[in-house]
């Protein structure tokens, strides 16, 4: 049982507090946070005040920029979990407005886009059609920044060390390759070559993703591995609609997940280059926060698991 005063300072807390508090760690001075949230710069500083004498200590160092405390990253990890709780319930709200009584928030890389997700969501929604869902696709770090401030529910991505956090749950869907791809635009297309020597690609026009994520170290690895020391790449982008379009027009090779290039091969718009060695992605999981509650994300991931055991 909580104690009462445990909770005596969080009774007198206001959303508006956590926010204004959010703004200025991201802003670094009270003059911009105050322009940001449309205050003067007293009344900026009276928020803080008011919410430094509610926790009890100081929560930023003031200077040139202003520094958050021990005690200023615990408040902003609330804050953050608040408004994040705040923007999801206002959503769902929302949802019921229109007839339905959940709503999912589900962020994916290229690999599972192509290869799980659509068809376990139209079985998923076919049986639950009551549960909506938001679509996201970006990188998987930013994928994990959304699940940590909880604007999404659960994502589908790599399963590499940064999955692996006390705070979340994950399940193994299936392992991926990065493969090379052309488009109709490239001498490659109508290759009718067996085995192409990644050696021997040094000097061609390179669509690469960007420097950071998984499928470029992976590929770095490789090309170290081929020889080749240094390769500037002509684009970078993390984009599939970008990579469909520049091959299409031009003489180039990209990169991206297999799973995503078997889709866009059966589609006709990219081939995949016979490599004479197997670049390894690792496994492709989903991912979500410990602490949820949510009956949707639970029946989502089982029948995502369901469905990958399935292909």
């Amino acid at each position: 049982m909580i104690e009462k005063d445990q909770m005596a300072w969080a009774r007198r807390l206001k959303v508006k507090h956590l926010e204004s508090f959010l703004v200025l760690d991201e802003a670094g001075t009270l003059t911009e946070a105050a322009a940001r949230m449309h205050m003067t710069q007293s009344a900026m500083s009276h928020w803080l005040a008011d919410l430094e004498e509610l926790v009890g200590m100081p929560l930023v160092i003031r200077g040139r920029r202003v520094q958050l405390t021990p005690a200023g990253v615990l408040v902003k990890r609330l804050a953050i979990s608040v408004i994040g709780d705040i923007s999801r319930t206002h959503k769902e709200l929302g949802a019921v407005a229109q007839g339905l009584t959940a709503r999912l928030q589900i962020g994916s890389v290229w690999a599972g886009v192509a290869r799980v997700i659509p068809q376990a969501l139209v079985q998923f929604q076919a049986r639950y059609p009551h549960i909506s869902v938001y679509m996201s696709e970006s990188p998987f770090t930013r994928l994990l920044e959304g699940l940590a401030n909880k604007e999404l529910d659960l994502v589908v991505g790599s399963l590499d060390a940064r999955a692996h956090r006390d705070q979340l749950e994950h399940r193994v869907l299936f392992e991926d390759n990065v493969v090379l791809v052309v488009g109709k635009g490239s001498r490659f297309w109508n290759s009718k070559e067996k085995v192409v020597r990644l050696a021997d690609l040094q000097h061609d026009n390179w669509i690469m993703p960007s420097k950071g994520t998984l499928t470029r170290i992976q590929l770095d690895t490789a090309l170290l591995d081929a020889g080749i020391s240094w390769l500037l790449p002509k684009v970078e982008t993390a984009a599939i609609t970008t990579l469909q379009a520049l091959m299409q027009a031009g003489d180039y090779i990209g990169v991206c997940s297999e799973a995503m290039a078997q889709y866009q091969v059966a589609l006709g718009s990219m081939k995949i280059l016979p490599l004479d060695t197997q670049i390894r992605f690792g496994p492709v999981g989903v991912v979500w926060n410990k602490d949820t509650n949510s009956e949707a994300v639970r029946l989502f991931v089982e029948h995502l698991t369901e469905s990958s055991l399935q292909r």
